[in-house]
């Protein structure tokens, strides 16, 4: 007797958060066969003594909306032991949509996700309008991980109020009618609910807010009427939680909730500016649990932080004039005609905040940048930043910023967190890792390519949580089982017989995360940051091996996911 394939003698923790335990791991027609000793052989075998054996990661917050129909490896995320995606968050993507409203599609993604307008006109084949047809053009290509889809909520507003949903109009009944419509039908078809946006942060380049931003409660509650309509899936959100407050926006979150008992997801960062606001927000999601109600934050286990450099999408003088002039150069012939005195002098006097089409540049303070090192510190001193840095030297802070722009030809980059560091350490993430209603993510694979490498997250969480006080095993469940179970998803993320054949081969020692580097492989030769990992020997995906030591095998054992939630 033999199996396709048998993992032997790894250290075994099963996505459940019980102790990890020794045990031979079979597979067959891609789901587990058995666990513990396994006498008969497999067609393949792997030796992981030594090694963790966990389940593939489940990342609940992706934006591979445009990659998944070009690419067929959906990297970063699958570099970091990611065998389950969901995508189409933060109410942005390209399905419902007519042919007359590609460009504003794109134009929304391009400002919202830092994905650029050729990369997407080239990479997308518009071989759908509806969103049941965008999914079965997904499922046309084979990938290395699967992925599932939320509906977004922008391109259903433009899809039914035109322009009127570009000028934050408020729906009336019968457009409210046809989302709920559009929404029952996408829901039907396999999407995982929908999604939705209401930060100012989030605009095209022309400084456009997206049009789901004031949206009402009526519009909100046809939304999820709709995924309740089409079988039952969930509501991921992002907010300011500012109209007029964080309790009052909960509010009509929650009785959304309590109207349809659909879960909600939203995210919850500790922002630098208001920052106690996301313990509020945190205490009354914990209340709505006691309550019996899903409504659960997704936090970042890291500063979300912005690259800033000649080589990405922005750097803190991209708006001065004097700067546009070169801006169409090569980094390296940019790095030198910024040395040059009289340009240095010239952008150095201008504005850099009323050129700037980056809606983040006021968030930026010198006070909270920093010189990215390698290997990437992601938790840098204040002592550091380049205020106190330029404070020491007797020089002005953003004469110092621009130096280390030009530096290394151009090479270098200035990370800048903009949540989750108010006091410069790591301790909202880690109170927020502690808590059981959160759920890790908000790695936004996929998007952000010019200036955001966040989907290391995974990694990250292993790598930096374990070696900080948390059990490397409730690291793996809150990767695992408790991200998939967010989904709905009941056949992946634990390691156990009749369960999916999904498993990451770890070094644990070997876990590290180099620095990220820019690459030019997006359709147009659009560039991307990429970020790899050490420490993964192995990726499995339906009990095929996708990645040995970080290279692709080639396998695209992955599918498009289609939610079959009953509510």
């Amino acid at each position: 007797m033999s199996h396709d394939l048998v993992i032997r003698g790894g250290h075994v923790l099963d996505g459940t958060g019980r102790p990890g335990f020794a045990a031979d791991i079979a597979i067959d027609g891609g789901m587990i066969s058995a666990i513990g000793t396994v006498p008969a052989r497999g067609a393949e075998e792997i030796n992981a003594h030594g090694l963790l054996v966990t389940p593939g990661f489940v990342d609940i917050h992706t934006h591979y909306d445009g990659q998944a129909v070009w690419d067929s490896h959906l990297a970063p995320s699958a570099w970091h032991g990611v065998t389950t995606a969901l995508m189409g968050n933060c109410g942005v993507g390209f399905a419902p949509c007519r042919a007359a409203d590609r460009d504003t599609l794109i134009a929304l993604m391009e400002g919202v996700e830092d994905i650029p307008g050729p990369v997407l006109h080239e990479g997308l084949n518009w071989s759908w309008e509806s969103f049941p047809e965008y999914l079965d053009a997904l499922e046309r290509r084979p990938r290395d991980i699967d992925i599932g889809a939320l509906l977004p909520h922008g391109a259903v507003r433009v899809h039914v109020m035109g322009e009127r949903a570009l000028r934050l109009d408020n729906a009336t009944t019968a457009e409210i009618a046809a989302m709920r419509e559009l929404t029952r039908e996408a829901v039907a078809a396999g999407a995982f609910g929908a999604s939705t946006s209401r930060t100012i942060s989030h605009k095209t380049l022309a400084g456009d807010p997206t049009p789901t931003l004031k949206a009402q409660e009526e519009e909100l509650a046809g939304l999820v009427a709709g995924m309740k309509d089409g079988g039952g899936g969930l509501l991921e959100l992002v907010s300011d939680w500012n109209t007029p407050d964080p309790a009052h926006e909960f509010a009509m979150v929650r009785r959304i909730a309590e109207g349809f008992h659909q879960p909600i997801l939203f995210s919850l960062t500790a922002r630098h500016d208001r920052t106690e606001a996301w313990r509020e927000l945190l205490a009354l999601s914990n209340q709505a649990a006691a309550d019996g109600l899903v409504i659960r934050p997704v936090f970042p286990p890291r500063p979300i932080g912005i690259l800033l450099g000649l080589l990405g999408s922005q750097n803190p003088f991209s708006g001065c004039a004097s700067y546009k002039e070169i801006a169409h150069l090569a980094a390296a012939a940019r790095a030198a005609a910024m040395r040059e005195p009289a340009r240095r002098a010239a952008i150095l006097s201008e504005d850099r905040i009323s050129g700037s089409n980056f809606p983040l540049i006021t968030r930026l303070s010198w006070a909270r940048m920093f010189a990215f090192g390698t290997p990437p510190d992601y938790a840098p001193p204040r002592e550091s930043s380049i205020e106190a840095e330029a404070a020491r030297r007797g020089m002005a802070p953003e004469a110092l910023a621009y130096d280390l722009l030009v530096e290394n030809e151009g090479n270098g980059f200035i990370f800048a967190p903009l949540t989750n560091f108010a006091d410069y350490t790591l301790d909202a993430s880690a109170e927020l890792l502690r808590h059981p209603n959160t759920i890790i993510g908000l790695s936004d694979g996929g998007a952000h390519v010019g200036f955001i490498s966040d989907g290391s997250f995974p990694t990250f969480v292993l790598a930096h949580w374990s070696r900080h006080g948390f059990a490397m095993e409730e690291l793996v469940r809150r990767q695992t089982s408790d991200t998939a179970r967010a989904m709905g998803l009941t056949d992946r993320g634990v390691l156990r017989p009749g369960l999916l054949g999904d498993i990451n081969l770890i070094a644990e020692a070997e876990l590290a995360l180099p620095a990220p580097r820019m690459v030019h492989d997006l359709p147009s030769g659009g560039r991307r940051l990429l970020q790899p990992a050490r420490g993964y020997r192995a990726t499995i995906k339906r009990g095929v091996v996708t990645y040995r030591d970080g290279v692709a095998t080639g396998a695209l054992p992955g599918r498009l996911l289609r939610n079959d939630r009953q509510t």
